[in-house]
């Protein structure tokens, strides 16, 4: 099968279009054939060599994570899913000896669920990694209807969908992101402030995705709860507020319930740009430049 890989550790031009096996799957795996595959920023720095976590096969190696497809094949044990459901889901960082970014991938079946019906599997392949971090990181804060959350980096991807998830759960969000994203945030129920401006005030809850660190702690009330945006970014607890750390897991039954919140509509999917294969290293090059506003799509 056809897939995205790199042999040595450098920049986007590393990548190439190579021929590797076709993974076959175990007990309690399915095989999903990939329809679209989303790049994120960890793409990045595995690629260039700067992720402290040492790849599961060495090189070459084919990075994704997320997978909107058809399963393909299936243990016969389990029931769930059969040959041509359309899926979505997403493998754990680095746990996976070939990723997404191939015509075929291995994923346990809890990985994944049922794909939203009438959904474009380009877009419904942003939804598992970034929707699960957002609902995992509001899961983690367990604040009541009515409870205040500024959200950094309100405008990115996983950001948006914790203003959706926000939203639904009756939760008052303010959004902390550029200029140009006011009108997003706000269609999202969200309060805006330009991160030109800064935030003010107090909250119940802080979710740092743009890791403005420490300093936002100030801004939340005695008791409430602060998100980092992974592990080594967590700060020591003060005043009894509750520190965590974002390190999303895979989760097919939490991911069915976003799948529904996108068919009815309180979830948003956005695509920033959808590259084949071979164009992989224009679809790094342009995630590297910053600014995207919506998953960047690698389809076979």
């Amino acid at each position: 099968m056809r897939a995205v890989s790199y042999a040595q550790f450098g920049g986007p031009e590393v990548l190439h279009v190579a021929d590797v096996p076709v993974p076959e799957p175990g007990p309690g795996q399915v095989r999903v054939r990939v329809a679209a595959s989303v790049v994120h920023p960890v793409d990045l720095m595995v690629r260039s060599g700067r992720f402290p976590a040492p790849l599961p096969t060495g090189l070459p190696y084919t990075p994704g994570w997320d997978v909107a497809g058809t399963v393909d094949a299936v243990d016969p044990a389990f029931e769930r899913f059969a040959i041509g459901d359309e899926v979505v889901g997403f493998s754990p960082w680095l746990q996976t000896t070939v990723g997404a970014h191939a015509e075929y991938v291995v994923l346990d079946a809890a990985w994944l669920t049922t794909a939203p019906a009438g959904v474009p599997a380009t877009e419904a392949a942003t939804l598992p990694t970034n929707g699960l971090a957002a609902a995992q990181a509001l899961d983690l804060l367990a604040l009541p209807a009515g409870s205040t959350v500024l959200v950094t980096g309100a405008a990115g991807q996983v950001g948006g969908f914790v203003l959706a998830l926000a939203r639904a759960a009756g939760l008052h969000a303010t959004g902390l992101a550029g200029p140009d994203d006011r009108a997003f945030v706000e269609s999202l129920g969200a309060a805006f402030v330009s991160r030109a401006d800064g935030p003010t005030g107090t909250f119940d809850a802080v979710v740092d995705l743009a890791v403005i660190g420490p300093s936002l702690l100030d801004l939340v009330r005695d008791g409430g709860g602060y998100v980092a945006a992974s592990p080594p970014l967590r700060p020591e607890p003060v005043r009894n507020v509750r520190t965590f750390a974002l390190e999303v897991q895979p989760d097919g039954a939490r991911l069915a319930e976003l799948v529904t919140l996108v068919t009815s509509g309180d979830i948003p999917l956005r695509v920033a740009g959808v590259h084949p294969f071979a164009d992989a290293a224009a679809a790094h090059d342009r995630l590297a430049r910053g600014g995207v506003r919506g998953g960047v799509v690698i389809v076979p």
